[in-house]
């Protein structure tokens, strides 16, 4: 287990190390990019909380195009085909051509809601036997077809669905804010199995908020019950749980090598556990909240967190170091934070003002955004409207 004191030593050396000096390109935008982009040959799609879809050159950054809808954008899309589907907060789902940007088709379900003000994301469309998988904030499992937007079927749970559906071995996977956790045939959504979470003092529903990862004959997943699961992918039975004390497990799993990492919330560090097993492996600590999901590249791995920092775990060395600051954490990091990286007297996230300190962390430019790496470059979006291109090596 690292020392607090050991990774910022690495974190002030990597940043001397990296500074800012491999940005490849930027783009501002009015409003904050919690979408995870996705690329298609050399175009990058993402959508943002400015309610416009936005394809771009993936080089240098130049608008191609952009579709506008009447909600906001805060999931990951899909690349079908011809075209690309995405969801929005205006209870749409949308299917439009990638290369013009006109619409194919679009969906409409019962509605959007949001749970509260940390419920930042909407479910991403997933592709599977030639299906469209989606969740909404009506509470359903949609599965349409993905060439016409038509409904084949659908499943309801007792709350919001803003995590990703996951599809394996012809079951669709999903959690739900109602604490259940569901396995649903793909032929025709009946129910195969449902595991409820244990709930806590504070979060008695077990909300699950994001996707899940598979790991052999397992799922694993994380709630708002402070805790991380993993269940028997047959029967949906536990095979062990974890408690992150004070914690939501927001972030989706990452499996590399057996072992499971995830970010967590208010105890704000960087885990990794057995897969097997749950027994801790890493646990790195933090001074903010990691809501995305972390990603696998060359050896490393790259998440980013709320404070606005990209970050990068080095498993051969254990090492964790700081790869890339926002300009919005650039600019307003000591507004927030003390020079020990401590937040600041007086500043407090879940006061009666809690609704002013949470913007204050997102002027950070924070990293809802789960970056994705094409030929050596990384790229996310941040709270700020910036979607950044950064060269992580020297492209050859």
């Amino acid at each position: 287990m690292k020392s607090l004191f050991s990774i910022l030593i690495i974190t002030i050396y990597s940043s001397v190390l990296y500074g800012q000096t491999s940005l490849v390109w930027e783009y501002k935008l009015s409003q904050g990019v919690y979408s995870s982009p996705v690329i298609d040959n050399n175009v990058l799609f993402i959508g943002s909380n400015d309610s416009s879809f936005y394809a771009l050159d993936k080089s240098n950054g130049q608008l191609l195009w952009k579709y506008r809808t009447k909600g906001e954008l805060k999931s990951q899309p899909l690349v079908y085909k011809e075209s690309v589907i995405f969801n929005s907060t205006d209870g749409f789902i949308y299917s439009v051509n990638k290369k013009t940007g006109q619409l194919i088709w679009r969906f409409a379900t019962e509605g959007e809601k949001r749970k509260d003000i940390w419920d930042y994301y909407l479910s991403s469309p997933t592709l599977s036997e030639d299906k469209l998988f989606i969740g909404s904030g009506d509470g359903h499992l949609y599965t349409l077809n993905p060439n016409n937007g038509e409904l084949i079927w659908k499943h309801k749970t007792g709350g919001i669905i803003h995590a990703n559906p996951l599809v394996y071995q012809h079951k669709v996977f999903i959690g739900s804010f109602d604490g259940f956790f569901y396995a649903l045939n793909v032929e025709n959504g009946e129910l195969i199995w449902k595991f409820k979470t244990i709930g806590d003092e504070y979060f008695p529903n077990g909300e699950i908020q994001k996707g899940a990862t598979i790991y052999k004959n397992s799922i694993i997943f994380g709630s708002r019950d402070y805790n991380i699961y993993s269940l028997n992918i047959e029967t949906g039975r536990g095979m062990w749980n974890r408690k992150e004390k004070g914690s939501w497990v927001v972030a989706e799993p990452l499996i590399v090598d057996d072992i499971v990492y995830f970010g967590t919330s208010d105890s704000h560090r960087f885990c990794g556990l057995n897969a097997s097993n749950g027994y801790d492996k890493y646990s790195l600590p933090l001074n903010m909240r990691v809501y995305g999901k972390a990603i696998f590249y060359d050896g490393d791995i790259y998440f980013g967190c709320f404070n606005g920092k990209l970050y990068k775990f080095n498993i051969g060395d254990e090492e964790l170091s700081q790869v890339f600051q926002t300009h919005g954490s650039e600019n307003n990091y000591f507004n927030v934070y003390n020079k020990k990286d401590e937040f600041v007297d007086g500043f407090n996230l879940y006061d009666d003002n809690y609704k002013e300190a949470e913007e204050k962390i997102l002027s950070l430019g924070a990293i809802l955004s789960t970056p994705i790496v094409d030929n050596q470059v990384i790229y996310f979006g941040d709270s700020n409207g910036y979607i950044y291109a950064y060269k992580l090596k020297e492209l050859e």
